[in-house]
């Protein structure tokens, strides 16, 4: 779904403004570390991220999406990241869930869940 792929385009713009543009008023975020329940903390994780890992490049892989409806859409992925931390190149994988809905005729997340891949 294009939901999907204009998020993580907004995350690649490392700009939280138009990361928000896609987020839905209520959204929750569970990160491997913590738990963001309004905008201000999710804004304050992604600020922190992208002054840690310089020149992002955040991707979604092996997206399988779940379910589809006409006013919500579950999918899961491998999440990939790269960039430079303390100017050494870096990468790593994760695993993703993410929560869509369609409130005005406008596909929102409302919910993502990143934690780390199984041993």
């Amino acid at each position: 779904m294009e939901i999907l792929h204009s998020y993580i385009k907004a995350t690649n713009t490392h700009n939280f403004d138009e990361v928000n543009k896609i987020l839905h008023p209520n959204a929750v975020y569970f990160f491997s570390d913590r738990n963001s329940t309004n905008h201000e903390e999710i804004k304050s994780y992604f600020e922190n991220a992208w002054s840690v890992v310089k020149d992002e490049n955040y991707e979604a892989q092996e997206v399988h999406w779940l379910f589809k409806g006409s006013n919500s859409a579950t999918c899961t992925y491998t999440y990939f990241f790269e960039g430079y931390i303390n100017e050494k190149y870096a990468q790593g994988y994760g695993r993703a869930t993410n929560i869509f809905v369609k409130e005005s005729d406008e596909w929102l997340l409302i919910h993502e869940h990143l934690s780390p891949l199984p041993q």
